[in-house]
């Protein structure tokens, strides 16, 4: 495929990619993706891997279900050992071939868990009013913890 600068174009069910269905809340949907093979000037060989998603997350703050869109766009060289991946160009990550073979929907997988929030949060489920502080607001007031520290420095003599 790499020789040949083969691409492919499809889409996948949420529901055929077992690991990205057991992470989200629903597996409702599909993963649109687009993959091009091909060697670089400097002989690495890669796999450019495009995928976009809407993807049901359960909400940490409500614990509601709602469609969170993922995008993922990447470039991995394809390498045999895991030795080889100092010698990757620079923009590549590294993807590990199994005995020099290569399955396109793991690889689709992988970089979507990858992208997936570690604390998903509905948009706009924030209480009215009230907006998140900023650690440099937090630290700006009399109650941070080196408040009283501050106020003795300037008291000394």
């Amino acid at each position: 495929m790499v020789a040949a600068r083969r691409e492919f174009h499809g889409v996948l069910p949420v529901a055929a990619l077992p690991r990205l269905r057991d992470a989200v809340a629903d597996a409702g949907g599909e993963v649109e993706y687009a993959l091009e093979f091909g060697r670089d000037p400097l002989g690495t060989d890669y796999l450019a891997l495009h995928a976009r998603a809407r993807l049901g997350l359960q909400c940490q703050r409500t614990l509601e279900v709602f469609e969170h869109p993922v995008e993922v766009d990447v470039r991995l060289g394809l390498i045999e050992h895991e030795r080889d991946e100092a010698g990757l160009s620079p923009g590549y990550e590294p993807l590990l071939l199994d005995n020099g073979v290569l399955e396109p929907a793991r690889a689709i997988e992988d970089e979507l868990l990858l992208a997936l929030p570690p604390f998903p949060v509905k948009p706009g489920s924030e209480p009215a009013g009230q907006e998140r502080e900023t650690p440099q607001a937090v630290c700006r007031g009399e109650d941070h913890p080196f408040a009283a520290l501050e106020k003795w420095k300037r008291d000394r003599p």
